[in-house]
């Protein structure tokens, strides 16, 4: 079971510069739907890299899917020559995106953002304009269940 109160305060101890998106930040902006993992965009410089090496190594984190015993370093300079990352840990499932289709690079993403009050501390994720684009170029068919959700939203927030 994710402990999202335990990724996320990893996450903000280190003050690493992320942004919520995917089912949490859709979970934010009020759709009923269950996620059971938590998905970030980063900071790709040098700075936030070492923060989230030292948010994450405690938690021992691994590459979802791949068989066990194979040889996987966690460090500042693997993020640097990756991008995306789907990453297991002891406190549950995070995917580590150094960009997000629809939306952008990390600072259109932050731009992209609001924030909000979890676990008694603030955070950012992804506004609804932004969420639903991301949802829209991802086009898998569980975005396209969110995304007439999300758009149910939008029109009742206009009213």
């Amino acid at each position: 079971m994710i402990q999202f109160k335990a990724l996320l305060s990893n996450l903000q101890t280190e003050d690493v510069s992320f942004v919520i998106i995917g089912g949490v930040a859709a979970t934010l902006h009020g759709v009923a739907r269950v996620t059971f993992d938590l998905d970030v965009v980063y900071d790709r410089s040098s700075e936030n890299l070492e923060r989230i090496v030292r948010a994450l190594a405690p938690l021992q984190p691994y590459l979802r899917g791949a068989p066990p015993g194979l040889p996987f370093k966690f460090d500042s300079e693997t993020l640097r020559r990756g991008l995306n990352f789907t990453l297991t840990t002891s406190e549950g499932p995070i995917d580590l995106l150094g960009e997000l289709t629809g939306v952008g690079s990390f600072s259109e993403v932050l731009a992209s953002s609001v924030t909000a009050q979890l676990f008694g501390a603030e955070y950012r994720f992804l506004n609804l304009e932004a969420l639903i684009a991301s949802k829209r170029a991802a086009g898998r068919p569980k975005d396209f269940e969110a995304i007439a959700e999300l758009e149910t939203i939008k029109q009742e927030r206009k009213v």
